[in-house]
């Protein structure tokens, strides 16, 4: 019997050790791309988001929570807003208003930028706007298709926002933009009726790459990670390689920008996204020197005599039915400029559709590596001979 019992032990010894093998063996091999995708926990992402451009906020990763921190929404040091992402159905943690938690994945939102609606489009989710400050500005064919169909409401923009409309569609979020004029008690009867109001302040960042990348937010709110750092990454990988192609030119073109309009020309600050697009792409630019984001008011004196040797006049116009003349009948002094001289004009205005909507403002901003190969094929047009202007034309 002694026998047995220790030959019964051995065996059920024998048995286990084989189980631990198969078991540490099958953890050796490599998981499909269907299993790498299977979320760690129910309703989270297996892939997390990672901020290295973006300036204007950051999301931190916590078991079953993402915590979001709108950094600066109003241009004021001490502003940081909070929210928590919670997964639908799962309990908020403590210390946070209901203002403050957002259910996600987002089923239905309502968006104040045409940019934001860019976001949302590149995350293939039009189909959960419902709502837009201003029907009339949009690019996006899938949310234009959706409008006709009485899928999306116009509710006023700013001041205007019609507010007994939203509490009644009692959409999952309300994305809002943030400016220094902006303030959060603005949305308190939003926030009493249980619909969380998030800051998009992108308009903070001074790089192109930084202003794309709050598209991560948009893919946290929709548990849409993976997706974005996918697509972000091919966006990413473009930008930089298409910045070292431009970085071998030994001549960089001198750019001006903008228009007079009225008593000021606004031109890009020496630290905005824009200035960083001229650079990027091999030019040369008189304000780099300037360490202020956003636009310079000059008066037109003050931009004349580099505008008589510059190469190139680039974001002439507003209007996509601008032309050279209509742009000399504004002031016979732009004829002196070389770039009038030569016909290098260019504006960014040539997806503009038949309702007055620009996609620079839509698309444009979440694939920059389009627009800055734009402005290398226009600087340097040796540099891609095969690529044809996505978003800019040349005024004839």
């Amino acid at each position: 019997m002694k026998k047995q019992k220790s030959s019964s032990g051995q065996r059920a010894r024998s048995v286990m050790r084989c189980l631990a093998v198969l078991l540490l063996y099958s953890s050796s091999i490599p998981l499909s791309s269907a299993q790498k995708a299977t979320p760690k926990s129910p309703g989270i992402a297996s892939d997390q988001v990672a901020i290295r451009y973006a300036r204007g906020f950051n999301i931190r990763y916590a078991g079953k929570y993402k915590y979001v921190s709108i950094i600066n929404p109003f241009e004021k040091k001490v502003d940081t807003i909070r929210y928590v992402l919670v997964q639908r159905g799962t309990p908020p943690p403590k210390g946070y208003s209901p203002s403050q938690v957002i259910e996600v994945p987002l089923r239905s939102m309502v968006l104040m930028s045409s940019m934001h609606v860019g976001l949302a489009a590149f995350l293939g989710a039009e189909d959960q706007i419902v709502g837009l400050a201003n029907l009339t500005y949009v690019s996006s064919p899938n949310v234009i298709a959706r409008i006709k169909a009485g899928k999306v409401k116009e509710i006023g923009r700013d001041q205007t926002i019609n507010e007994e409309q939203l509490v009644t569609m009692h959409p999952d979020l309300v994305m809002t933009m943030g400016s220094p004029n902006a303030r959060m008690d603005r949305y308190s009867i939003l926030k009493g009726a249980g619909i969380p109001v998030l800051i998009n302040s992108e308009w903070v960042e001074n790089t192109p790459l930084g202003r794309a990348e709050w598209v991560k937010l948009m893919a946290a709110l929709l548990n849409k990670e993976k997706l974005v750092n996918q697509k972000f990454g091919y966006v990413e990988q473009e930008y930089k390689r298409l910045t070292s192609l431009a970085k071998q030119v030994k001549h960089k073109p001198l750019i001006i920008s903008g228009i007079n309009m009225k008593d000021a020309w606004y031109v890009p600050d020496g630290n905005s996204f824009m200035t960083r697009f001229f650079l990027d792409a091999g030019g040369s630019y008189p304000w780099t020197s300037r360490k202020a984001t956003g636009s310079l008011p000059l008066n037109f004196e003050t931009v004349y005599p580099y505008a008589l040797k510059a190469d190139y006049w680039l974001n002439v116009s507003i209007m996509a039915s601008d032309s050279k003349q209509s742009i000399l009948a504004k002031d016979a002094r732009y004829a002196d400029f070389k770039a009038f001289k030569t016909g290098q004009m260019y504006d960014y205005n040539k997806r503009t559709n038949s309702q007055g909507s620009n996609d620079y403002w839509e698309s444009g901003v979440v694939n920059p590596h389009l627009v800055l190969a734009d402005m290398i094929k226009i600087l340097h047009p040796d540099l891609l001979p095969k690529h044809k202007l996505v978003y800019y034309r040349q005024l004839n």
